[in-house]
This record gives structure tokens, sequence and C-alpha cells, in this order.
């Protein structure tokens, strides 16, 4: 498989209903929010584990398409696979570098061919076993901003009840327990992301077939992540900007400024996506660049 040649950037709008997109650990789990601006925020890395669970989903561990960073699988049992490959000791590792100055190269190469993630959004694969496994880090081609919601937000906290008592001694006392969630009764919200098609090429080998899994995996990354704390989310619009060349032929702030999303006249606290229109200044697209909307 060929990298890809093209550079693209792309804009990802998707909504939540009643659920909490990403909660903050420093805030009790609450939903991310810009406490300057009430903005609802969700991390490039709650994004990029939804996009690995789907292509884990998808693919099933099929060679060449493996998840580096995933559940239950610590990173060194991973890394010591291209130890293994090589033929060298992973305790020796280093010892080995130095007789084989390419080895660095090589068991780069092994990680991006084995696993999409490394070979997407690349990886930092320095870690420790018996002296020193290091597999070097790898810049991946494929980058994701924070999401914002396109207004602010207004998180709810929920107090709900059970009937089901977890000590032998409180059952004796009461019949249920109090418990209590945080919900976004409804927010869209706006990602960005970058696709270096320079990197492709000289780093990870990201093809075109990795690139038609990436679109498939953001449209329905929510599809099969659906639970009741997360409520109703899904991805509403993928807008792609393709350049015609590796290099690009626009920056990318210009492409994302033909982006909008507003809301509907006399709509003054949106419920809904019907709410909102988004648009695309497609008049403005540069010369070089081809814009498609994908949903």
């Amino acid at each position: 498989m060929s990298a890809i040649k093209n550079r693209y950037e792309f804009v990802i709008f998707f909504d939540v209903e009643n659920g909490n997109p990403n909660g903050d650990p420093d805030a009790g789990n609450m939903p991310r929010v810009d406490p300057e601006t009430g903005y609802g925020l969700v991390t490039d890395v709650c994004l990029k584990r939804k996009i690995r669970n789907y292509v884990e989903t998808a693919k099933e561990n099929e060679s060449g398409y493996r998840i580096y960073i995933k559940d239950q699988v610590p990173l060194n049992r991973s890394d010591a696979e291209a130890c293994e490959y090589l033929g060298v000791e992973p305790d020796k590792l280093k010892e080995a570098k130095k007789k084989d100055p390419g080895l660095d190269v090589k068991i780069r190469d092994f990680m991006c061919k084995n696993f999409f993630d490394i070979r997407t959004f690349g990886a930092v694969m320095t870690t420790f076993v018996k002296g020193a496994l290091n597999c070097g880090q790898v810049r991946g081609p494929v980058q994701l901003s924070f999401a914002r919601s396109v207004d602010p937000i207004l998180p709810q906290e929920i107090t709900i009840t059970r009937v089901a008592i977890t000590k032998e001694d409180d059952a004796e006392k009461k019949g249920t327990e109090m418990g209590r969630k945080y919900i976004v009764p409804y927010g869209l919200y706006r990602a960005e992301g970058y696709i270096s098609a320079n990197l492709a090429r000289k780093t990870t080998g990201f093809s075109e077939e990795d690139l038609s899994l990436l679109w498939q995996a953001i449209i329905n990354m929510f599809e099969h992540d659906h639970s009741a704390a997360r409520g109703k989310m899904a991805v509403r619009e993928l807008i792609v900007f393709k350049h015609d060349s590796e290099l690009g032929n626009a920056p990318a702030y210009k492409l994302f400024d033909l982006v909008n999303a507003r809301k509907k006249d006399g709509v003054e606290i949106p419920s809904a996506y019907s709410d909102y229109t988004v648009t695309v200044d497609e008049a403005g697209v540069p010369e070089g660049v081809t814009c498609t909307r994908m949903i």
C-alpha cells in the first residue's frame, strides 16, 4: 500500500443529547467546560479513543490493523513484538542499536506496519523493561483538535436512586441508595483535523486504504459506543478539504473559516440538530482545493 499523496483538512460536527460526552476527572466527572466562556469541550484523546474502538471492532485484529493503545494490553507487550520480529532480546536492545544504527528505523517500520493507530496518530513508544525497551517516537500524519461546542452548554446534575444496596449492614437500614450523574441536555460540538501527506510518505506509510477507513471510523465513531452515560451522540457532518498537492494549496485556517454553524432564526436555546444550519462557503474554496461533505 502506497502512502497518500494529498494533504487534507477536515471538520467534524457531532452532538449530544441528555448525556456526558467527555467527563472531567478533575471536576467529579462533570462534562468538560471552558470556565471562562461556558463552551463545552471534548478532548482529542477522547475522539481518538472512539476511532480506535471502531477500527478494532471493524477489523478484529486483522493483520496491519491492530490497535497499539487499548484496554488490558500493556504497551511493553506490543513493543517486545518488534524485538522478537527482529531477533533482538528486549534487554539487549540498547546494545543492538549501537551495532546497527538502522535498527531504530526497522523497529519504527514494524510498528507502523502492524498498528493502525501508530500509522495514523503516531505514538510514544519509549518504555522500560529490564533496562531499556525503546521503540522510539512516531509523529503521526493525522492530528485532531479539541472539540468545542458551537454555543455555551448548560450541564445539569441529576440525582438517581437504585434499589440494590451495597452492604449487608446498610440493607437493614435503608431500601435505596442515592447517586448522581451529569448530562448536557443538548450540545453541538465542532472538531477540526489535519492530515499530512508529507509525514505519511516519510514516516508512517498511512495509505489511501487507511484514509478510507479513517473516514468510515469518524462517521461511525459513536454508533458502537452507546451507553446511558453518554446519552444520544451522533456525528452530523464530516466536511473534508482535499489539496491537489502533498504540501497543500491553502492555509488550513482559511479553509476552516469557510465552515460555519449558526442557530436558525428564532432559536434561543438549541435543543436539537435541526435548530442549526451548517454551511460551507464553496465559492470561497481556493484553487487547488476541493471540498466534500461526506455526510
